[in-house]
């Protein structure tokens, strides 16, 4: 008995660290291409009332995912875009009254990369009726009975809109990240930010702060990450584009000496990795001069503080497990400006 019950104990652990799987993935490419709006519009028929009002041609390619977090869920839907124009509206009687904050995107330059049109937060209760031809739509579903909201229609503010659809892009493109033990964090921490957003107190954007520093934190990193290699990126630049102060910026990454210390240190890794590329036999002087080491022997001293070693010594010796493990504590500051996973996994907002 004792041991059957420690097997089942391990088999639940084991499903728990288990990736987060989609609850719902279809497409409409099962029927034949004259039957797929059909299709699409079956998706929704207890909601909503959908009708195709232009059309590129007899074809409606769409796919949509669903995400299951337990008292939320999260859908993405890819849509044909430019050229099929469709109407949305809500049933008088639908089966569900459950809110949603939707999310219309269009593709941006790069693959992958959405462009958020609006942000609405809007009940299936209540009616609704829009016009699209969007490439793609990102929605959060709530349950109707949310206490911090006490109206049948709510207007968002424009930072409110900004925070959220950064979040919600952020949440979307972690999910191959997330294990299902972190399912409660997240709806937990996902309902909070809502709530600070909606309505805004000072409890409820003091719990919600860390998941907003995250998002903007990202944001921050994946601009760098782009961006460094250019000699203009200076935290001047990086906060017009996050659209925060530096005093904010640097407070959130305080924990790495500010900003400035973490694209220095992110440009010693890129070098760092490249002088461990054994195939690449450039001057130590020309790879650091890439990344904006113009001075030799001020770039070996920041180096070796940072490293523990010279330059020249880890391009001879190679890179050592106990510099790697220094390196992972420093370029992960803590829990709070790491990754959203990282940070709705560890803790678990509101309690």
């Amino acid at each position: 008995m004792d041991a059957r019950v420690d097997a089942a104990g391990r088999s639940g652990r084991e499903d728990a660290e288990q990736p987060l799987q989609c609850a719902v993935d279809i497409d409409t490419s099962s029927a034949p291409p004259a039957e797929q709006f059909d299709l699409f519009r079956s998706w929704y028929q207890d909601v909503a009332d959908t009708e195709l009002l232009q059309e590129r041609s007899h074809s409606f390619p769409a796919h949509e995912t669903v995400w299951d977090l337990g008292t939320l869920a999260v859908m993405f839907l890819e849509l044909p875009g430019n050229g099929y124009r469709c109407r949305w509206r809500h049933l008088k009687n639908p089966s569900v009254d459950n809110w949603y904050l939707s999310l219309p995107l269009a593709k941006g330059r790069h693959p992958g990369n959405w462009q958020v049109v609006k942000t609405t937060l809007q009940s299936f209760a209540e009616p609704y009726e829009c016009v699209t031809e969007n490439d793609a739509l990102l929605a959060l579903f709530l349950p109707r009975d949310l206490p911090f909201i006490q109206s049948s229609r709510i207007e968002l503010r424009e930072e409110s809109k900004r925070l959220l659809a950064d979040y919600m892009l952020l949440l979307h493109r972690s999910f191959s990240e997330l294990r299902a033990v972190g399912v409660s964090h997240i709806a937990t921490a996902t309902t909070n930010l809502v709530a600070a957003c909606v309505s805004p107190s000072h409890d409820r954007v003091t719990e919600a702060q860390r998941v907003i520093d995250a998002v903007i934190v990202e944001r921050a990193a994946k601009i760098i990450a782009q961006r460094l290699n250019d000699q203009s990126l200076a935290p001047d630049k990086l906060c017009r584009d996050l659209g925060v102060s530096r005093s904010r910026l640097y407070r959130m990454f305080e924990p790495v000496g500010g900003v400035s210390n973490y694209i220095r240190h992110q440009r010693l890794l890129k070098t760092r990795d490249i002088l461990s590329d054994s195939l690449d036999g450039r001057p130590i002087s020309t790879i650091a001069g890439d990344w904006g080491f113009m001075d030799p022997s001020a770039y070996s001293r920041m180096f070796r503080k940072e490293f523990g070693i010279t330059p020249k010594e880890a391009r001879v010796e190679g890179w050592q497990g106990a510099q790697a493990a220094t390196l992972q504590q420093i370029s992960q500051p803590d829990s709070r400006v790491h990754t959203l996973s990282g940070l709705l996994l560890r803790n678990s907002f509101g309690h």
